[in-house]
């Protein structure tokens, strides 16, 4: 899978990309990531990549043309099943998106900045807007590095334990169960004697009515 990311602050995802599970996805050949940033395609003297809106809003818009340029770039070398651009007004990231996009082979993120970005972007160019909630950043960098994180972690060999991915919050749209470890008693507060019986069956119930007793309560909306 390879993951193009385009951005004007490189540096505030580059960390992200060659840190923990990303790091060890790219050392197995499972991921490669490209970072491209935009100034490099404008042909302002300055490496100006936005402008005053038209119309006199305030704030400034990415311009159309170097996103243009770095699009067009990078779909000369290989075909993209997806180019995503963050924004918070997208459709919201899921454990269900991260597992579908996780099965593509190549995709663009293309990071929000500013006021906003030259619409025209986003009806000839894109063709998935993501948003990670109803808020607003200073860029889409670090929501890049999040949908690269939970997208990766699900390859098959991207972690140890490919079991763990699969148990996590969300994949079957409940909230996790608790987990416990050694001690099995710590200032008298006991682990569940359940988890210490070996009983495999009761310990999966168990697990089971805690994770909709937590989404009931916890999370009500995705019981829906």
């Amino acid at each position: 899978m390879r993951i193009d990311i385009i951005t004007v602050l490189p540096e505030m995802i580059e960390g992200a990309l060659h840190t923990s599970i990303l790091k060890r996805a790219q050392e197995k050949g499972l991921v490669e990531f490209g970072l491209h940033n935009l100034r490099d395609y404008t042909f302002d003297k300055h490496k100006r990549i936005d402008d005053y809106p038209f119309g006199g809003e305030a704030g400034m818009v990415m311009q159309i043309e170097p996103i243009d340029r770095v699009i067009s770039y990078l779909k000369s070398q290989r075909h993209y099943d997806e180019v995503i651009f963050t924004s918070p007004d997208g459709e919201q990231f899921t454990q269900s998106v991260a597992n579908e996009l996780s099965l593509k082979q190549h995709i663009i993120i293309l990071c929000g900045h500013y006021k906003g970005i030259d619409y025209r972007v986003r009806e000839h160019l894109i063709t998935r807007e993501i948003s990670i909630g109803d808020f607003v950043l200073t860029g889409g960098e670090l929501v890049a590095a999040m949908i690269a994180d939970a997208v990766v972690r699900v390859i098959p060999g991207a972690i140890g334990d490919e079991q763990s991915a699969l148990s996590d919050s969300f994949q079957d749209g409940l909230l996790a169960p608790p987990v416990y470890t050694r001690p099995a008693e710590y200032k008298g507060w006991k682990v569940p004697e359940v988890l210490l019986s070996g009983h495999e069956r009761k310990i999966a119930e168990w697990r089971y009515e805690q994770a909709v007793e937590r989404t009931k309560r916890l999370r009500p909306d995705l019981m829906r």
